[in-house]
């Protein structure tokens, strides 16, 4: 049996550093994503890898509230100058990504040992929690939509491209390649990849895996990405909508549930084969979607692309495989392996995709919790109905603005149930900021100014 060294709350085998170094490695990166949906990080020499884990690196406060702007923070009461914090990497995460490169996602901790309640990850893992004491767990699959760009983020040249085109493969296929390649190197389950519909716009979808595990694997697929498009003289915008008027990214997540391991999605005598518990989780997602929208895609830019006739899912309505409703659902069978499950579309990548997954999570338990019924199934594009038919049928339309956006977040106390009073208060702090500091540019304006905002 390998010798145990103790790093606090997390034991790391003595064997750890010489296995890593043996392959290699010799730099540790460990990353957290705040509200504002960045990525921020620190490194340690491998050497230093326990310290890493437990007790962890220090960090100010104010890592919750930096801006996307790389200027701003948005001092609060637990957020100021005062104070020091612990980023813990999780040794049963690393990655090997290559170049003597070894990466662990981290939590925050106070330096007593206690959970931050700012951290994104921790917020996760309690709703995780609460799905487990309910006897359920879930399995979230990823999408990313990204766009390639310049070294300065300038438009590349698209001659060649067309939407879902072999163009767009065989103009940029080293990167497509390497992608893959270094993807299986490193243990990131690609299930596919393809160009989308815009302009050098790129599409790749994940393995669904149990939630935590599943945010980790995005912020690992962001930075191979990035790092490979980096040695092909590139760039990845990971904005909502990196040009205005043009087609935005996504960053939709796929949910199936299951209950005491029974599938709820499927196997029952409700609407499309679904069980109560199925049935009532999608009419949570309806229910609250609005309330939890400043998470899921609540930047100063993404408003831009939650509009009707985007494929973002801007309808608050469910239908079976409509691309146009916020809650799109597909049905299981030879086609689908994985079963049937549902997709949230509203999503975009500047969300933290640990706060959306659990946010998300949490709507659905919250529907089961309180057996919500199922709105009527919409099977047409809803912005082909009349007001009156949506309204009928209790279609109602997201708002793109995103001072109502905020509004509504603020003041919803479900929401704050779910992911923590200190969570909800740091993401508005920072959308708000946004929207005081930024609010007079032109939609052009605001997508040059951040389209590399939440670039690695």
């Amino acid at each position: 049996m390998a010798a145990v060294t103790t790093v606090g709350p997390k034991p790391l085998a003595a064997s750890t550093i010489a296995e890593w170094e043996a392959a290699g490695a010799s730099t540790v990166i460990g990353t957290v994503v705040n509200p504002a949906g960045l990525t921020l990080a620190k490194t340690v020499p491998l050497r230093r890898i326990a310290a890493f884990a437990g007790p962890g690196l220090g960090a100010s406060p104010v890592w919750h509230v930096f801006a996307i702007d790389q200027t701003g923070i948005v001092f609060g009461e637990g957020t100021g100058v005062i104070g020091d914090q612990r980023i813990r990497i999780d040794p049963a995460a690393l990655r090997d990504i290559g170049d003597g490169l070894v990466w662990a996602p981290g939590d925050f901790f106070g330096q007593d040992g206690s959970p931050d309640p700012y951290c994104s990850r921790g917020a996760l893992q309690r709703v995780r929690r609460r799905l487990a004491d309910a006897g359920l767990e879930s399995l979230v699959g990823h999408e990313l939509e990204f766009v390639l760009v310049g070294p300065d983020g300038a438009a590349l040249p698209s001659a060649s491209w067309a939407q879902y085109g072999l163009a767009g493969v065989l103009e940029y296929e080293g990167f497509v390649r390497e992608v893959i390649e270094t993807a299986a190197r490193c243990g990131l389950p690609i299930e596919q990849l393809h160009p989308e519909y815009g302009v050098n716009q790129f599409e790749i979808s994940l393995a669904p895996a149990e939630p935590v595990t599943a945010a980790d694997q995005v912020i690992l697929a962001r930075m191979l990405v990035s790092r490979v498009a980096r040695r092909h003289g590139l760039r990845v915008s990971l904005s909502p909508v990196p040009f205005a008027g043009s087609v935005g990214s996504g960053a939709h997540q796929h949910v199936s549930l299951t209950r005491h391991g029974t599938a709820v999605f499927s196997g029952g005598t409700g609407a499309r084969g679904m069980t109560s518990d199925g049935e009532s989780a999608i009419a949570g997602l309806l229910s609250g979607l609005a309330q939890a929208q400043g998470v899921l895609c609540g930047s100063i830019l993404s408003g831009l692309r939650t509009q009707p006739g985007h494929w973002s899912g801007a309808h608050v309505c469910w239908g079976t495989e409509n691309r146009e409703a916020a809650v799109r659902f597909l049905l299981g069978g030879p086609s689908n392996p994985y079963g049937a499950h549902v997709e949230i579309k509203i999503v975009d990548p500047s969300a933290n995709p640990y706060l959306a997954s659990a946010a998300i999570l949490g709507l659905a338990l919250d529907g089961i919790a309180r057996g919500l019924p199922l709105p009527p199934e919409v099977g047409v594009d809803p912005a082909a109905l009349s007001d009156a038919q949506r309204a009928d049928a209790g279609v109602t339309t997201l708002p793109a603005g995103q001072p109502d956006v905020l509004d509504v977040l603020q003041g919803s106390e479900l929401i704050r149930d779910i992911l923590g009073e200190a969570v909800v208060d740091a993401t508005v702090a920072v959308r708000q900021y946004e929207q005081q500091t930024y609010a007079d540019l032109t939609d052009d304006q605001l997508a040059e100014r951040f389209r590399l905002a939440w670039s690695l």
